[in-house]
This record gives C-alpha cells, sequence and structure tokens, in this order.
C-alpha cells in the first residue's frame, strides 16, 4: 500500500527564543561554579591531623587562602605511605600530581601562624608557607550586574506587552486599555445574519438597503458625484431589532463588522476612550469597507455642557469629540460607514446628530400586527408545535410587544409545553406563557381569606363590566382572581392599535381602569388598597390629557413637555404656580368626573355585576364568552370575531 510506505511525519519542535535565555543562565551558573575552583577537591582533613603531619615532615607547603582555609601540599615521599593513599578518594583523572592533598579551615589566623612557627623550630622543619588569595571574578561580576540585567529584562518584557497587545490575561489589561474593545465579525466566517432573519422592519430594511447598495457597489454612487453617508443612526424602543438590522447590513454586505457599546470607551482613566476611539477607527480603515456599529451610542453621545458636575474636562466629553473629529470630514475615512443604536435620542448631543455624521435617522418602531405575524414565523422555525396553531390569532394576543418580546414568548411557551408533558406547542401554551410574561407567575398557594377573595372579584367584575358598557374601551380577553406576579388578580385587554387618540377615547379608558375601585364602593360602601395599579394609571393618564397632549379646555392648547429632553428651566417649573394649581385642580377633577361615571354605570348593572362576580369566585378564570352570556353582545355594535376570543 501507498500509505505503509510513508515516514510518519516528526514534528520538529519549534524555536524559541526562551531556550536562548536559558542557555545564557545555565552558562553563567556554570562559571559561577566552576570558574575560579578546580574541578578536583583536596580531601577534608583537621588542625590536628594536620599537625601530626606535620611533625612528621610530611608537608611540604602550607598554602593559606584567603586568610581562613589552609591547603596541604605533601612531600614526594609522603605522598606513597599508606596513610595517606588511603585518603585519595577525592581525586579524579583530571587531578594533578602537584595538586593539594588537604584543606581545612582553621580559626584565629595569628594563632594558626604561632603554632606552625613553633612546630617548626622544635623539630627544625623548613615547610614552605604560601599566601594566596582566591577570588572568583565571573561571581563578583554577576553578582555587580545582576540587578541592572534584572531591571533591562523586566524593562524588556513590558515594552513587548505594549507593542503585541499584552494578551487576554489580567496582568496584561493595562497595557491593552488604549486599544479598542469592538469584537471585530469577519465577513468570511462570523457574519450570517440577513435580511431574510430579520422579520417586520419593512421602512427601516428600506432605508438601509442604500448603505448595503453603497458598500457593494460604491462605483454605481461616486460615479454620479455621489458621497457614502457617514453614519446611520437607529432609534427606538428596547427590543425592537436594532442590533439585528446592524447585523444584517453588514451580512449582506459582506464586509468586516465592527460591534461595541458606548460604555466601552469611558473607563476611570482619564484619554481612554479618545485614544480607544482613534484605535477603533484605524482598524476600521485597514480592513475598509467595513461597518462600525456603536450599541447604546447615548453611554458617550449625550449632550455636552448638561449637568457635568466634574468640570469641564470630563472624559466622556473627550471621547465625545474625538468621535466627531473620526466622523467629519478631517479624515478619509473612506468606506467606512458608522451605525449607532439609542432608544434615547433626545438627549444626544446635537453636533453628533447633524448631517455629516450621522446623515440618517432610522426610526425602529414596534411591530403591528402583520410584522407580529412574520416575527413569529422566524421564531417559531425551531419550534415543534401544533399543526393548528394560527399565526394570525398570536400576533392579535401580543399588541405592544416587541421583537425581543415574542422571541421571550415562544420560548416560553415551548418550556410550558414541555413542562407539561406535551409532544408539540399548542395555542393554550401561547396564551399561558402570555399571561405569563404579562402578569407574572401564578401563585395558586397564596393565603386570601374569603373576604378578600370576595372584594377582588367584585374588583375585577367591576372592571369587566364597566369595560363591556364602553364604546371606546378595550375589549376583555380574560378576567381572573388567581394571583399572579404582585397583583391580587387581573384583567387582561386587547386594545386597539391605534395611532392617535382622542379625548373620548382616553377617558373610556380611564372610566374603565376605575371600574374595580367604583365596583367596590357600589357593593360594600368602602374602598381597599387594591386599585393602586388602577389610579397610578389614571393619574398618568389625566395628567398627560392636562400638561401634554393639550386636551383639556380650562388650561388650553398648551404642552409643558420637551420632547428634546434638554429644557433650559433647570430646576423651576415652566409655568406659575397658579397654573400649577389649576392643572392639579383639572386633573383631580376629570379623575372624579370618571369615577362617579364608573359608579353610575355598576349601579345602572348591578344585577349582573353580582352575577359575574359569582361566576368569578366559582372559576377563578372567565373570558368573553362568559360576559356574553350575561350581558349579551356588546353596545355599539362592536362584534368581535369568534376566533380573536382566547378561550380555555
Amino acid at each position: 500500500m501507498a500509505n505503509e510506505n510513508k515516514k510518519p511525519e516528526v514534528k520538529k519542535p519549534k524555536f524559541n527564543a526562551y531556550w536562548i535565555y536559558a542557555a545564557i543562565i545555565l552558562g553563567i551558573i556554570g562559571i559561577q561554579i566552576f570558574g575560579g575552583t578546580s574541578l578536583t577537591q583536596p580531601s577534608q582533613t583537621n588542625e590536628s591531623d594536620f599537625q601530626e603531619f606535620l611533625i612528621n615532615g610530611d608537608v611540604d607547603k602550607i598554602e593559606i587562602v584567603n586568610r581562613k582555609l589552609a591547603k596541604i601540599y605533601l612531600t614526594q615521599e609522603a605522598k606513597t605511605k599508606e596513610v595517606h593513599l588511603k585518603k585519595k578518594g577525592n581525586s579524579s583523572f583530571l587531578s594533578s600530581a602537584n595538586d593539594a592533598r588537604y584543606q581545612f579551615e582553621f580559626g584565629d589566623l595569628q594563632n594558626f601562624e604561632n603554632k606552625i612557627t613553633q612546630i617548626k623550630k622544635e623539630h627544625n622543619l623548613n615547610t614552605n608557607i604560601v599566601w594566596e588569595t582566591d577570588s572568583n571574578m565571573w561571581g563578583e561580576l554577576l553578582l555587580t550586574l545582576l540587578p541592572f540585567v534584572v531591571i533591562i529584562g523586566i524593562w524588556i518584557f513590558i515594552m513587548r506587552r505594549m507593542s503585541s497587545g499584552g494578551g487576554g490575561g489580567p496582568g496584561g489589561q493595562i497595557f491593552n486599555i488604549g486599544k479598542s474593545k469592538a469584537k471585530l465579525f469577519d465577513e468570511k466566517t462570523d457574519v450570517k445574519t440577513s435580511f431574510k432573519d430579520v422579520a417586520g422592519l419593512e421602512g427601516a430594511k428600506e432605508e438601509v438597503q442604500e448603505i448595503v447598495d453603497f458598500l457593494k457597489y460604491p462605483d454605481k454612487y461616486t460615479a454620479l458625484g455621489g458621497k457614502i453617508p457617514k453614519g446611520a443612526l437607529l432609534v427606538g424602543p428596547p427590543g425592537t431589532g436594532k442590533t439585528l438590522l446592524a447585523r444584517a447590513v453588514a451580512g449582506e454586505a459582506k464586509v468586516p463588522f465592527f460591534s461595541l457599546s458606548g460604555s466601552d470607551f469611558v473607563e476611570m482613566f482619564v484619554g481612554v476612550g479618545a485614544s480607544r476611539v482613534r484605535d477603533l477607527f484605524k482598524q476600521a480603515k485597514e480592513k475598509a469597507p467595513s461597518i462600525i456599529f456603536i450599541d447604546e451610542i447615548d453611554a458617550i453621545g449625550r449632550a455636552r455642557g448638561k449637568n457635568n458636575m466634574s468640570g469641564s474636562n470630563d472624559e466622556r466629553e473627550n471621547t465625545l469629540n474625538q468621535l466627531l473629529t473620526e466622523m467629519d470630514g478631517f479624515g478619509t475615512n473612506a468606506n467606512v460607514i458608522v451605525i449607532a443604536a439609542t432608544n434615547r435620542a433626545d438627549v444626544l448631543d446635537k453636533a453628533l446628530m447633524r448631517a455629516g455624521r450621522f446623515d440618517r435617522q432610522i426610526y425602529v418602531d414596534l411591530p403591528d400586527v402583520r410584522e407580529r405575524k412574520e416575527i413569529f414565523d422566524v421564531h417559531l422555525r425551531p419550534l415543534k408545535i401544533d399543526e393548528n396553531l394560527d399565526m394570525d390569532f398570536l400576533a392579535k394576543q401580543t399588541p405592544g410587544f416587541s421583537g425581543a418580546d415574542i422571541a421571550n414568548v415562544c420560548n416560553e411557551a415551548a418550556l410550558i409545553a414541555a413542562r407539561n408533558e406535551k409532544k408539540s406547542v399548542e395555542k393554550q401554551d401561547f396564551l399561558d406563557a402570555v399571561d405569563r410574561i404579562v402578569g407574572g407567575l401564578e401563585k395558586k398557594n397564596k393565603i386570601i381569606t374569603p373576604k378578600e377573595k370576595e372584594a377582588i372579584a367584585y374588583h375585577e367584575a367591576g372592571h369587566a363590566t364597566v369595560s363591556w358598557m364602553l364604546e371606546h374601551a378595550a375589549p376583555l380577553v380574560k378576567v381572573t382572581i388567581v394571583p399572579r406576579g404582585q397583583s391580587l388578580g387581573a384583567a387582561w385587554y386587547l386594545p386597539e392599535e391605534r395611532l392617535i387618540v382622542k379625548p373620548n377615547q382616553m377617558l373610556d379608558e380611564m372610566c374603565a381602569a376605575l371600574g374595580g375601585r367604583a365596583a367596590e364602593k357600589v357593593m360594600f360602601n368602602e374602598i381597599s388598597t387594591g386599585a393602586l395599579s388602577d389610579l397610578e394609571k389614571v393619574t398618568k393618564q389625566a395628567r398627560a390629557m392636562v400638561t401634554v397632549y393639550g386636551l383639556n379646555d380650562k388650561i388650553g392648547n398648551l404642552t409643558y413637555y420637551d420632547s428634546s429632553g434638554q429644557n433650559e428651566f433647570g430646576f423651576s417649573k415652566p409655568y406659575s404656580e397658579k397654573t400649577a394649581e389649576m392643572i392639579d385642580q383639572e386633573i383631580s377633577k376629570m379623575i372624579e368626573n370618571q369615577y362617579q361615571r364608573a359608579i353610575s354605570l355598576l349601579e345602572k348593572h348591578k344585577d349582573k355585576l353580582i352575577e359575574l362576580a359569582d361566576v368569578l369566585l366559582e372559576k377563578e378564570v372567565i373570558f368573553k364568552d362568559n360576559l356574553q352570556k350575561i350581558f349579551g353582545d356588546r353596545p355599539f355594535g362592536k362584534k368581535e370575531k369568534k376566533e380573536d376570543i382566547a378561550t380555555s
């Protein structure tokens, strides 16, 4: 076989610069060990044995090294004696006949010399005494240069870390502090999102399609003298798909995509934000054509000079100034487009919003019923759903839901179906998921006294009754007295998706919201704290009618709302104390009128209110068909289709 004849590949070790460092260190250690000493060491002895050797005439020479070590050299005759031959064990084949045979360390030098002189006189010896100073030049040099070598080594290490990026470890982060934190999505591997994955947002997709065309075919526009738009600002509520749309632009254009958040620019160190902006645009220019996506740009793009308590040299302002400079015409940002997203466009600096920087503002609104159906189609693809599931029904049951909310509904429905051991996700699972997201988790084990339960039932029945009798109130879907989240009961409505709202429509909604408290007054002649959320909603609505929309006759066609969020009034109100008193009176009057209206409606239909509350106490959850049995069809000729009614 051909494969058998092939020699196995031997993986050679890769060269590493650290090998050189290791060799140098080993060489220095070797010099330190062997540089100043002989390869053979004399045998160790002691001073008493030495004196015996001296008296016997065996010592030819005494070498005193560094005033503390004595090396003993024997005479030729003494070397042949048996006593010295036994102690020749430390010598090696490299040893010489002239090497010292013994050595030992002595104490006081003066005493040692006196003792030798005395023995020489007594025994008439001519033994030589030699003085030597043994120094290890390499060792001393090493000790002298070692601190400098360590300092230079640390400095080289730090410089290399700074120039190469410092790695991802905690120690290297301080050297990366001026680098951009943008995540790069490569067009060939990472960015797979396309406009097909973005359901709805038809208007926004049309706006950004031109950016995609320019990045794909720039000559088509530049041939006519057109210039690439510097940037596009995506504005809209949270969860509407701004980030997804930006990634789809990069996926369609097939260009590198730098993604980061506005907060990634700002650190506690001065000048870091501006440095990161410069580094980001430098990387983008190197990979041009490319897209820079800055999410939550209001973190650095907030209007300058507003509420600046830290002085003029503010880090956020420096970062914004650098961003304005990079996006302006001073640099040649060829084929680099900046896409930013925010849900607070009103607080952005005017210099950032002008043409030439963010040329286009694209509003990404909450999806309507048709777009919600498309979003459901996308998020239901990975789920095993029931064949009879109606997408139109799901879209109608989720008014005001964003794309992220719909994704959450689909996931929650799948979890509920799995919890109930179902083989597919059914219609009821989606309804339960909507209830859980809107109202919270059911708390069936919450301890409620019979009196409290009766009060809750009449409260919720009051809401249902008043909303059924009013023309512009939202149609009811379901009423429950099972505690959910922080509420003890809840009523679900299916509001109309209006673009403009008239005063009588708002007043009907306020009256329906006050129906719960009105029912408590009618049935028990007393009220409770259970209407807190209703009162909060009604008060906000009434204040908006008076101060924002100019829908009050006494206040007139005035608004005190500043859409830019940059009002010049500071800590003072934009109206006088007299006007403030009038506003409070009109708000109170408006709410009180709707409360009395709800009471009169409930007194007129008190028997049906009681009947509805009894059914609610019995079943705990009732639907629109229960109200139709008690009240008949809604007045004013508004008949809903049967499939729009959520049934159990």
